[in-house]
C-alpha cells in the first residue's frame, strides 16, 4: 500500500507578499490588478473571511471587501521560492509530482531519510518549508492521491490531516460532495438535483447511473466514492499544452483589431512554444463574448508546426471563421497541444487545407 503526501502552500502568492512586506500582515490583500477588467490571482486569507477568491473579478473583490489592497504579482520570486521547496521534497523523494508552483504530491512508500511514518515526514516536511522560506504548508497523509489531496485542504492554513485505509470508506462518505476534488460549483449543483449531496449519497449510485449522467467522470466518481484511486505519483508529468490569452479592456467589435490583438497573442505564444521546444500538432482559438459566451476552434495536422508563420497564417485563418459580427469580444486566446519530441525542421512552405471543428 503506498504512502502519499499532498503538499499545499497557504494562500502561496499573498503570503510572500505579506511576507516581504510587514505592512500587508493581517490585511486584506489580493494579488492581481484592481482595474476595471483585473482578476484576483491570489487572496490572503483576512481577504478569504469576506469571500474574496482567486480567479474573482477586481471589482467583485472591492465590492466585497472595499479595504481590499491590490498588489502586482511578482512571477520571478514565486517561481524562485518554488524551486527552493521543491528542492526541499526531493531530499525525501524522488517520486515527486508537481501540480503547480505552490502543491506537489510525493509519494514515500520508500523515502531517503528511511522514516516509516509518512505523518512524521508531512510533520518534518512542513517544518523545513517554514524554516527555509518563512511560509506555511498544509499537508495531507493517506494511501492514494485523492484522499491525500482533499485532507491537505480540510484543516487549512497550517494543517496536517492523515486519513488511513480503516478510516478512508467512513470519511469519504462523511464528505460534502463540494468538497471531493474535481467536482466544482456547475457539477455540484448537478449532483444536487440528482440527490446526490455527500459522499455517501454517491455511494449509494450504480457505476453505470454515474457514466449516464457525467460521462467518463462518473467512472472516476464511482471509485472515489470507494475511497478508491489507482493513479500512481508520476515525476515525469509531460506538459499538455501551451498557450497565451488577453482579457481586454474595451470589449473588441472591429475585426481589424482583432486581428492585431490575436498577432500579438500568438507572438506570445510562439514565444513560449520555442522557449520550452513544445512543437505540437494541434492549434485551438479561445473566444470569449461580452455576455461570456465561450466557443473553441481547433486544427490538428499530421505534422507537429514548427514555424511561426505557419502558426499565425492558421490562427488568422481560424479567426475567420468566427462570427464576431454580432457580438463584442471580451477575451481570445491561443494554444498548441500534442507535442511530438524532435520536430523536422521548418519547411520553407506550406499549403494548409483547414477544415475546422467546433
Amino acid at each position: 500500500m503506498r504512502k502519499v503526501i499532498h503538499i499545499d502552500m497557504d494562500a502561496f502568492y499573498a503570503s510572500i507578499e505579506q511576507r516581504d512586506f510587514p505592512d500587508y500582515r493581517g490585511r486584506p490583500l489580493a494579488v492581481g490588478y484592481a482595474e476595471a477588467r483585473g482578476v484576483v490571482a491570489a487572496a490572503s486569507y483576512e481577504a478569504r473571511r469576506y469571500g474574496v477568491r482567486s480567479a474573482m473579478p477586481s471589482k467583485t473583490a472591492l465590492r466585497k471587501c472595499p479595504g481590499l489592497i491590490f498588489v502586482p504579482p511578482r512571477f520571478d520570486v514565486y517561481q524562485e521560492v518554488s524551486n527552493r521547496i521543491m528542492e526541499i521534497f526531493l531530499e525525501y523523494t524522488d517520486l515527486v509530482e508537481p501540480l503547480s508552483l505552490d502543491e506537489a504530491f510525493l509519494d514515500v512508500t520508500e523515502n531517503h531519510k528511511k522514516i516509516p511514518s509518512a505523518t512524521l515526514l508531512a510533520g518534518e516536511i512542513k517544518r523545513r518549508i517554514k524554516e527555509a522560506t518563512g511560509l506555511t504548508a498544509s499537508a495531507g497523509v493517506s494511501y492514494n492521491k485523492f484522499l491525500s489531496k482533499i485532507a491537505s485542504d480540510y484543516n487549512k492554513p497550517d494543517g496536517l490531516l492523515t486519513i488511513r485505509p480503516n478510516e478512508a470508506e467512513a470519511f469519504v462518505e462523511s464528505l460534502k460532495i463540494e468538497r471531493f476534488y474535481g467536482v466544482g460549483r456547475v457539477t455540484a449543483e448537478k449532483m444536487h438535483q440528482l440527490g446526490i449531496h455527500s459522499g455517501g449519497d454517491l455511494k449509494k449510485m450504480s457505476e453505470a447511473f454515474l457514466i449516464q449522467h457525467f460521462g467518463k467522470a462518473g467512472h472516476i466518481y464511482y471509485e472515489n466514492a470507494r475511497a478508491i484511486d489507482e493513479r500512481e505519483v508520476n515525476p515525469n508529468r509531460t506538459r499538455k499544452s501551451i498557450g497565451a490569452e488577453n482579457t481586454f479592456d474595451t470589449d473588441l467589435e472591429i475585426s481589424t483589431k482583432m486581428t492585431i490583438e490575436l498577432y500579438h497573442i500568438a507572438r506570445r505564444t510562439w514565444e513560449r512554444v520555442e522557449e520550452k521546444q513544445f512543437y505540437g500538432r494541434t492549434i485551438t482559438l479561445k473566444i470569449k463574448y461580452t455576455d461570456f459566451e465561450t466557443i473553441t476552434r481547433n486544427k490538428t495536422l499530421p505534422a507537429p508546426v514548427n514555424d511561426f508563420h505557419i502558426f499565425w497564417n492558421m490562427a488568422k485563418e481560424m479567426l475567420k471563421h468566427i462570427d464576431t459580427s454580432q457580438k463584442k469580444v471580451r477575451l481570445m486566446g491561443l494554444s498548441i497541444s500534442h507535442n511530438e519530441e524532435n520536430p523536422p525542421p521548418p519547411r520553407e512552405a506550406i499549403q494548409l487545407e483547414l477544415k475546422f471543428k467546433p
